[in-house]
């Protein structure tokens, strides 16, 4: 009986401080842009707090590579052993969608990118981004803040998108040739004649232009996912540490902050996974034997 009595006790604790967070005032909310951190003629310029982020990012990327391949031995041991295992795990994951020999093409882009979503992701999440900086507003949060999760900067989500984007249009007609890619669009699937296969040519070629409208969606639709998730989960985080007000903000946002974590990992593989699907579908070739009739 005690222990469910402190139980509710400590419910309606949270409960009355959260009530007394909201009735300060309203709960803060990110900036959906980032912060310039420099200004050239008075104009913001390239460099901003979620640049910062990316760039530790790349820096451990780098620092993650030089390290496995510092002293390479035949049997790998130790840290080595941890790289190859990442690397080769990564390389069978994409394999499996891509094939062989897209794969060997490829792996290049998907296993990069893969980490470095990843690793900005959970950078945003470490104690100290958003909260060192200059310039305070009315919730003790810093105008200004250092550090920001560089996939809440939807510049950095839009980069990549677009990056792929340009990619898949050289991946997709160094595999089919220019007449096979738009082949690949417009072209009616399978044998007809006559009416029909007048009928099948405007089907098909309507279809094609859905799937430009479709193609041309992608990174934005991939930009916007990835950006509309990181983002939202770091205000849910600040939302959920205002309500426990400054001495428990810590203790109320502490289950979703695993759930970050979870969320985190499973966008780098989405955005990943979406990429390398796209790939494969304009990349796939209809490899089925002649049919006999008798």
């Amino acid at each position: 009986m005690a222990k469910k009595t402190t139980f509710l006790s400590l419910i309606l604790l949270f409960i009355t401080m959260g009530f007394g967070a909201a009735a300060g005032g309203e709960a803060p909310v990110l900036p959906k842009t980032a912060i310039p951190l420099h200004y050239v003629n008075d104009e913001p310029g390239f460099f901003s707090n979620s640049t910062v982020s990316v760039w530790i990012a790349v820096l451990l990327i780098v620092l993650f590579c030089r390290a496995a391949a510092g002293k390479i031995s035949v049997i790998p041991q130790g840290f080595q052993n941890f790289a190859e295992w990442v690397i080769e795990s990564l390389y069978n994951f994409f394999g499996g969608i891509l094939g062989e020999h897209l794969v060997k093409k490829t792996f290049w882009f998907f296993g990069s990118t893969f980490l470095l979503i990843i690793l900005t992701n959970y950078l945003g999440l470490l104690p100290g981004v958003g909260t060192m900086g200059w310039g305070m507003d009315s919730h003790g949060h810093f105008t200004h803040p250092l550090m920001r999760g560089g996939n809440a900067d939807v510049n950095m989500t839009a980069a990549m998108a677009f990056s792929f984007a340009i990619l898949w249009f050289v991946w997709a007609i160094q595999e089919n040739g220019l007449k096979g890619f738009f082949g690949h669009i417009f072209a009616p699937k399978g044998k007809f004649g006559g009416l029909m296969a007048l009928v099948m040519i405007f089907i098909f070629g309507v279809v094609g232009v859905l799937e430009l409208v479709s193609i041309a969606i992608r990174p934005v639709a991939l930009s916007f996912r990835l950006f509309g998730n990181i983002y939202g989960g770091e205000q849910t985080l600040e939302i959920l540490m205002f309500l426990g007000g400054n001495w428990f903000g810590w203790l109320t946002s502490l289950p979703f902050y695993f759930m970050e974590l979870l969320v985190g990992g499973v966008q780098a593989l989405v955005f990943t996974l979406l990429c390398a699907v796209f790939l494969k579908l304009i990349c796939e070739h209809d490899d089925h034997d002649e049919e006999h009739a008798h």
